[in-house]
């Protein structure tokens, strides 16, 4: 759990541009992921999930941030 704190207070530091970015990044790295999946079952599957985890809370993070703006 604390991991994903130490994500979340990471990523609150961040501007919107690097945040925009970041979320450009893990949607790549998630699509190479699932493509990766389904050619021959990934050895450690819940990376996907994980990775979906993370670039929702970036959004939500992104979002936060244009809303304050």
């Amino acid at each position: 759990m604390s991991k994903r704190i130490d994500f979340v207070k990471s990523i609150q530091g961040l501007s919107e541009v690097d945040l925009k970015s970041r979320i450009q990044e893990d949607e790549l790295r998630l699509k190479k992921l699932e493509f990766a999946h389904a050619i021959s079952p990934l050895e450690n599957p819940m990376s996907i999930r994980a990775l979906r985890q993370d670039i929702a809370r970036l959004k939500t993070e992104l979002n936060k941030k244009k809303v304050k703006a």
